[in-house]
Parts: C-alpha cells; sequence; structure tokens
C-alpha cells in the first residue's frame, strides 16, 4: 500500500510538472502575435492622414511601421483614436503599438515604452502669411495661441502661458481646425511640430513659420511598458530598414 500511494504521488507531481510548463508554453506563445493594432489619429500630415481615394489612414509612420512589420514578421491593423487616447490605450493592453507622430516625452515615458527615435521634429511657430507683428517667441506676449490636444505644442503654449506670456491658450480636436482658427484671426499663432507645419503651409497656404526651433524633438513608436520584446522587433526592424535604403525611401516619399 505505501508502494502504491508513492506511486500515487510521485505521477501526481509529474503531472502537475508537466500541466505547468504546458501552461507557460502557452502563456509564451500567445505574447507571440502574427497581428499587432496600431493606434493611429490620421490628422498629422505627412505622418498619417487620411488616403482621399482609399478613405484609410496613409502617411510616413503608417507605411514605416507596415515595412517594420514585413520585415520582422508580423502583420499590424489599424486602428483610428483621438491623439490624446492613445497612450492610454497602449498603457491598457486596447491596442498594442501607439504610431502617430508621438514625441518621446518622460511624461509619456511613464505610462508606455517608446521603441528607438525614427525621426527628429522640433515645435515651430507659425502665424498668418501677412502677420508682421510675430516674428520670434519674443514677440510672444500677450497673445492667443491655438494648439492641437495633447501634443508637445499643446504643453509648450501652456508652459508659455503658466509664465504669464501667452495671453490664451485655445486647444483644439485636429490640426486643420487649429490652422482654421489662426486664418479666421481666432488665434495670433499656433505653435506645432516643424513637418507638420511645413506641410500643411505646402497643402494648404496661409501660414508662415517664424523665428527659431523652439524645442528639439523626437518620434518613436509607444508600447506597454512591459512589452520589451515588441519593443525589440520594432527596434530590429527599423535598424534594418535604415541599412538596406527602405527607411530612405520613405523619407523621400514624404519630405
Amino acid at each position: 500500500m505505501k508502494k502504491i500511494l508513492a506511486l500515487a504521488l510521485v505521477l501526481a507531481l509529474v503531472f502537475s510538472m508537466t500541466a505547468c510548463g504546458s501552461k507557460k508554453a502557452d502563456k509564451s506563445a500567445a505574447a507571440e502575435k502574427s497581428t499587432y493594432v496600431v493606434a493611429t489619429n490620421p490628422d498629422f500630415a505627412p505622418f498619417e492622414f487620411i488616403d482621399e481615394e482609399t478613405q484609410q489612414p496613409t502617411g510616413f509612420d503608417m507605411d514605416l511601421i507596415k515595412a517594420i512589420a514585413e520585415d520582422q514578421g508580423f502583420t499590424v491593423e489599424i486602428q483610428q483614436m483621438g491623439f490624446d487616447a492613445i497612450c492610454g490605450a497602449v498603457q491598457n493592453g486596447v491596442v498594442d503599438i501607439g504610431a502617430s507622430g508621438m514625441s518621446i516625452t518622460p511624461e509619456r515615458q511613464e505610462t508606455v515604452l517608446f521603441s528607438d527615435p525614427y525621426i527628429e521634429a522640433g515645435l515651430s511657430i507659425s502665424v498668418r502669411d501677412d502677420d508682421t507683428t510675430i516674428t520670434s517667441a519674443e514677440d510672444l506676449a500677450g497673445k492667443v495661441c491655438a494648439v492641437q490636444i495633447g501634443t508637445t505644442g499643446a504643453a509648450k503654449a501652456q508652459e508659455l502661458f503658466d509664465a504669464g506670456i501667452l495671453k490664451e491658450v485655445k486647444v483644439l480636436d485636429k490640426v486643420d481646425v487649429v490652422y482654421q482658427e489662426l486664418k479666421t484671426k481666432g488665434a495670433d499663432c499656433v505653435i506645432n511640430d516643424t513637418p507638420v507645419t511645413k506641410a500643411y503651409i505646402s497643402n494648404a497656404g496661409g501660414v508662415k513659420i517664424v523665428g527659431d526651433e523652439l524645442v528639439a524633438d523626437s518620434y518613436g513608436f509607444a508600447v506597454a511598458k512591459d512589452n520589451t520584446a515588441l519593443a525589440e522587433k520594432i527596434n530590429k526592424g527599423l535598424a534594418n530598414l535604415k541599412a538596406n535604403g527602405k527607411y530612405d525611401e520613405l523619407i523621400a516619399k514624404y519630405f
């Protein structure tokens, strides 16, 4: 009887260890996805915008993350959402990657993990092209500034307001609405990312950049803080694209 009990205990232990090992393997396999959901706010040309023909998000960020996915053997599913909701969606696991012209800032790094920077982009002041009263940051005293919600431009404008320089900061949902506010004289200036401002000027006109860049800026792709494996995939893919010339092709295409 003692031998039978001992054998039963051994078999139970073996079964338990096998089951635990199986569960661990299953969890590991689940972490390796074949498709990752990418969140973007397609209102930030040339990084992300809606293609007129397909009505789908396109742009530098979209092409770049798709090229990285191809290089690393996975696919991506694009999901649109408000820019200010992206970090939270990544943090909470609603989406896997944030790709939306997102500046790498200490505040955002508290909630998400960023890839290596994929482009440098500073902040610029822009005004109506017939405005001669604002030529640099020194001329912003008492002015009204329009910005897009959740952006580093909005943070900089708030900083200038808190310092008693700007008279008012108007926080709006979309880039085109921000510039429309400027053009209709609801605001005196806009603080926004330099490449996006240049793209707007090229497409719509009526606006000019004045003065020097206010802040140096780097964009990165955001993933959950504990998803180092995905961040490593993105970094490896980005490095490969820079090495094989694909990255330069996308830069030439959009800039």
